[in-house]
């Protein structure tokens, strides 16, 4: 039995990777943002979520706050936060910063603290 797959355009129309995929409305079970942070500086408020989150860095430098300690990547490193676990993450220039934030969970749930 072959299972359908599905395709879905998320791009922007420059190519760049921006935005935000909820897996649940297309029968998956991780929600994904692509974050493309220009401004050293720029970044979200603490949160956490009741599952885990992948980041992987691809440009740039980050700074992540979690559980209250500090923990610096760079391109090429993966960070995995545990489910429950506050964080926040920064872009730490010089220039911009993307990363790909996998959310271990098919709807996004984020307790903003």
């Amino acid at each position: 039995m072959t299972l359908p797959a599905k395709l879905i355009e998320w791009t922007e129309p420059d190519g760049a990777w921006r935005g935000e995929f909820e897996g649940e409305s297309h029968g998956g079970g991780v929600c994904v943002i692509f974050s493309n942070l220009d401004a050293p500086g720029g970044g979200p408020a603490l949160h956490r979520h009741p599952y885990s989150e992948t980041f992987i860095i691809r440009r740039g430098n980050v700074v992540f706050e979690v559980a209250g300690k500090e923990l610096r990547a760079e391109p090429g490193q993966i960070v995995v936060v545990p489910a429950g676990v506050s964080h926040r993450f920064t872009n730490a220039g010089p220039g911009p910063m993307e990363m790909i934030d996998i959310h271990a969970n098919g709807a996004f749930i984020t307790e903003w603290l």
